[in-house]
């Protein structure tokens, strides 16, 4: 761990914070962006211990029409993940208990993400249950005065 990183508490995620990148690496060790070179999303810890993350690609197409084609929403689904649930600190990591997600599979899941907390800046690793992708994330947080922005 960097020497000004610190351990993450459940006070020090409390916050929003913006994905800054994602990536995902599969078994034979080759690496892609997650949800395209700029994603987009948001991911909230609340003091109570609840949290919620959302994002996507960037790129996303608008839908054609209220009842887009099966095509389209494949797309849409591809290009989209959101989950929510309860979340615990335990030493370097924080695990999500996921209560809901846009992937059915992984509801009543435990996903631990191994952290590393510098100031503002939070780095998640970890696996998928069932998967052989591994995944690393970069947040920033929001301030307060950028979090109506």
């Amino acid at each position: 761990m960097p020497s000004s990183a610190m351990l993450p508490t459940r006070e020090s995620l409390v916050g929003t914070w913006k994905l800054e990148s994602a990536t995902e690496t599969n078994e034979k060790g080759e690496v892609r962006g997650s949800y395209g070179p700029n994603p987009i999303g948001f991911l909230t810890y609340t003091a109570d211990g609840r949290m919620f993350v959302a994002g996507g690609d960037s790129r996303r197409k608008s839908l054609s029409s209220p009842t887009p084609s099966t095509e389209e929403r494949a797309e849409a689904f591809d290009t989209f993940f959101a989950y929510a649930g309860r979340y615990t600190v335990k030493g370097d990591s924080v695990i999500h208990h996921i209560e809901v997600c846009s992937v059915q599979a992984f509801v009543n899941t435990d996903q631990v993400r191994f952290v590393t907390l510098q100031g503002d800046r939070l780095s998640m690793r970890g696996g998928f249950v069932g998967g052989s992708v591994t995944y690393a994330a970069v947040w920033e947080r929001l301030k307060p005065e950028t979090a109506n922005k």
